[in-house]
């Protein structure tokens, strides 16, 4: 359960940034576009993605919260519920390494998102993708 709290924190807090700029908000940042540049990281990026897609990934990621917790519950979800704590380790995992691609650096060339996503995106994905995986091991033991 000690995991999976602290999880769903990191993916809470993930959710609630990405909630609040779905509705126009640009917290922390002071205006849109340096939030863009920040966040996002697309070459000569002005504006933010459709709100609506900050909106998916804020329910996206409280679910993936959700799924943490209920990992952390031996005797509920069966098969299923290890099936998919597996595809959001393969998930995360995924995003966490290739932030470390030239292909990803070359594709998001914005300074400001370079450094965050090198100290805090990435490795924090990779962490989340081990904590999946740490979960559904303890629930198959």
């Amino acid at each position: 359960m000690f995991i999976a709290s602290f999880m769903f924190i990191a993916l809470f807090a993930i959710s609630m940034a990405h909630f609040l700029w779905a509705f126009g908000r640009t917290w922390p940042i002071r205006n849109e576009k340096l939030l863009a540049q920040t966040v996002v990281g697309f070459k000569d990026i002005e504006r933010m993605p459709p709100r609506l897609a900050s909106l998916a990934v804020a329910i996206a990621t409280f679910a993936a919260g959700i799924f943490a917790l209920a990992l952390a519950d031996h005797d509920s979800g069966g098969f299923w519920l290890s099936a998919a704590g597996l595809a959001l380790a393969a998930i995360f995992l995924a995003r966490g390494i290739v932030g470390y691609t030239a292909w990803w650096a070359g594709v998001t060339p914005e300074p400001n998102f370079r450094l965050n996503d090198r100290r805090v995106y990435s490795p924090l994905c990779l962490f989340l993708g081990l904590g999946f995986i740490v979960l559904v091991y303890f629930r198959l033991t």
